[in-house]
This record gives C-alpha cells, structure tokens and sequence, in this order.
C-alpha cells in the first residue's frame, strides 16, 4: 500500500460529517467507496455526483474504512463492519468518545485510530471571503486536527496521515495523542467548558437585553468586541486587563464558577460525562499505547 493507493470505505457517507469530508475524498486520488444505508441520506450523495457502494462489498477490501456516524451507533455498526475488515486495515472514527469508552468491535489483527478537527483558530489570518465563511474547517479555512492510532507503525501512521490530511483539507498539522488525552480535549476541553462558556454568554447577551432593556444590537456590538479582546488578552497577552476589569473577573469568578470546577479533568468525571453522551451505565476504559 502506498500513499496514493490507498483504499478507503467510508460508513454513513451521507450523513453530516460523512458529506463533508466526503467532499474533500471525492477530489482526491484516493479509491473512496462511498457507504450509506438512509434512502434520504443516499440521495444527498448521489446528488453530490458519488457513487454509492453496499458496505458488504466496501469494507472487505478498504485499507481505511471510515465510520462517520453518530458516537452512540459507534457500537452496533463497528460490530457489523469490523469482521469484515482485512488483516491489517485501520478503522477510523471521527470523535474519541466510543473509542474511549471501549465500544468498538475488536479484532486483534486490524488498527484503531481516531480523528477529530480542531476547526480554524480564532486567531487565523484569513485573506479570502471563503475563508471567512468557512468556521467550521475543510473548505478554505486551514485548520488543525487531534488524532490518536492504536498500535500501528510509522509507516502506517504516515499514511493514515495523509488521509486526514485530505478529509480535513487544508490542514496546518496533525497532533498525535492517546485516545484518552483526545478525550480531555473533547468533550472536557471544548465542549465541557468553550462550548459551555459559549452558550453561557448567549444566555448572558439575551439577559442584558430583556432584563435591564439595553437595545440588542448595542448589546451584542459591546459583547462581540470585548469577546476578541478577552481571548486575545487572556491567551496572547496583548494588553493587560485594568486593575478594575481584574476585580470584575474575580468577582465573575467567586460568583458564577463553583471552587471545585476543575474536578472535571479527574478521570472519573470524564467516564461519567461520556457516559453520558454514550447513554451507557458505565465506562469499560480501553487499554492504550501512549
């Protein structure tokens, strides 16, 4: 197998993700077998000019098959797909959440690796009107993407390297973790708290306007400046924040955030938050190769 012979099947090919990085595989030279079993989700792909494929014939053959499905079927259609596999394939999935959780089908012969993108930077210089558009990553904005593989070479991890690189495209870097620090960075990280944080200021914005009656575009103007300078104070220390705004942040802190929040970078409350998401009882963590 070499870089450009690479053959991929890639499971649930019509749905969100699935259309999206299915995008980028279709302009690679890369022999992508499109897979889908949803008839709705069947006619976005072949509206998008893509050939559909019966996984039955896909997977046996791939190099790569790719499961761009929800986190909670992770288990049931990895129990489907991977007997099928050959010796030596890899299967990717595209969050940490099932592959930390232990609920991927297992075969000793093939490799386990998971891919997720970190989306363009806030702090990306953007040059192109479709750069500016793209929030999300694989259409014009470079992003980075957080992987993990589980026992496999280097060669192999170059390979898969490549793969990712394209589903993702443009990519700045590939950063190579285990499944479980991939997990701190989703959902702890971003979704636990950036996410949490994101919702919060929504609900914040929407106060200031009904409860005190600041006229919603004043309020959002002076929310949406002071967002970018507090990340680019707090993260690139451009300026420091005044003596004053420091005793509003402590007193933001003291009041909102509860003393003991940084509990949740303990393991046990990354179990019971994928557990969670999983809708699963209990955590059976997976044994990794850092």
């Amino acid at each position: 197998m070499t870089l450009q012979t690479q053959s991929i099947a890639l499971i649930g090919a019509g749905g969100k993700m699935g259309m999206r990085i299915s995008a980028n595989l279709q302009r690679s030279s890369f022999d992508v077998r499109y897979c889908e079993n949803s008839p709705s989700a069947q006619a976005q792909v072949t509206a998008a000019g893509r050939e559909l494929c019966d996984s039955d014939a896909a997977v046996p053959d791939a190099d790569v098959v790719i499961l761009a499905v929800p986190d909670i079927a992770l288990g049931a259609v990895s129990g489907a797909v991977v007997p099928m596999m050959k010796s030596g394939a890899v299967l990717l999935t595209l969050d940490p959440a099932a592959a930390y959780a232990n609920l991927l089908a297992k075969r000793e012969d093939i490799h386990y690796a998971v891919a997720h993108p970190c989306h363009p930077s806030v702090f990306l210089e953007r040059y192109t009107k479709e750069e500016h558009a793209d929030a999300f990553g694989g259409v014009a904005a470079p992003q980075h993407v957080a992987a993990a593989f589980e026992r496999g070479s280097d060669a192999q991890r170059a390979a898969l390297t490549e793969v990712i690189r394209v589903m993702y495209a443009p990519v700045e870097q590939v950063h190579w973790v285990t499944v479980t620090q991939l997990a701190y960075l989703e959902p702890t990280l971003v979704e636990t708290v950036a996410c949490m944080v994101g919702t919060f200021m929504k609900e914040a914005l929407d106060e200031t306007v009904k409860a005190v009656g600041v006229p919603r575009e004043a309020a959002e103007a002076m929310l949406y400046g002071h967002i970018q300078i507090a990340l680019a104070v707090a993260f690139r220390s451009t300026n420091p924040f005044s003596d004053a705004c420091m005793i509003a942040i402590d007193y933001g802190k003291e009041t909102i955030i509860k003393p003991d929040w940084k509990k949740i970078f303990d393991q046990r409350e990354l179990d019971k938050v994928i557990a969670r998401m999983l809708k699963v009882d209990k955590i059976e963590r997976p044994t990794e190769t850092v």
